[in-house]
């Protein structure tokens, strides 16, 4: 079974990226943490059972040799903040990984509070996926402990994530999520294979398109 976990926004710059999530949409962000591995360091936007990452490469020395450091890269050359990929929670990873062809890897990143938080994942920083493609997590952690979770006061009334409009081809999508993707919100346009928009939910009012 899928569900959306987390939604990833390429950005240049952790702070000024939750600066201009703040102004501009009225969305709250937290200092998240880094990982080592990738040369990569977060911020948090909590949605309660989801959550937008920001990500950024804070060591570019690591970055440079990981695919999923040198994505964002790519996507934040010119200096903006871009959609890059979205995070499914996966109940069944292990065997989602070997129809896929992928390693299910174990992750982890200490919070600026200390606690650390503990996943398996697969798909993040392989080549055999491609960007716009969902990648895969099973959290090994208590479930208030999950990023989405973090108490935070946002200047709008959001409450999860709605649906993700990605470019791409749907056959594609389709045969990379199998069965399981019939029921997450993923909506399938033409062009240029990317993530192109997230909508969020609000409580009694419109979705919120980032």
């Amino acid at each position: 079974m899928f569900t959306i976990d987390h939604v990833v926004m390429a950005v240049p710059d952790l702070d000024s990226a939750g600066d201009r999530l703040r102004r501009d949409h009225g969305l709250a962000s937290v200092p998240g943490g880094v990982h080592p591995t990738w040369g990569t360091g977060n911020r948090i936007v909590p949605l309660g059972q989801s959550y937008i990452e920001l990500m950024a490469v804070v060591d570019p020395a690591v970055g440079r040799d990981t695919v999923l450091g040198r994505a964002v890269l790519g996507l934040t050359a010119d200096g903006r903040d871009r959609w890059f990929s979205v995070c499914l929670a996966d109940t069944d990873l292990s065997d989602t990984a070997s129809r896929l062809g992928l390693d299910v890897d174990p992750g982890g990143r200490i919070r600026p509070d200390g606690s650390e938080l503990r996943w398996s994942g697969a798909g993040i920083d392989d080549e055999a996926r491609d960007a716009w493609l969902p990648f895969f997590i099973a959290w090994d952690m208590p479930p208030e402990l999950h990023p989405g979770r973090t108490p935070i006061l946002h200047d709008v009334d959001v409450t999860g994530i709605a649906g993700v409009e990605v470019a791409g081809d749907e056959a594609r999508l389709a045969d990379w999520l199998g069965p399981a993707g019939d029921s997450v919100p993923l909506r399938v346009v033409a062009g240029r294979p990317r993530v192109r928009s997230v909508e969020l939910s609000t409580s009694g009012g419109p979705t919120l398109r980032i």
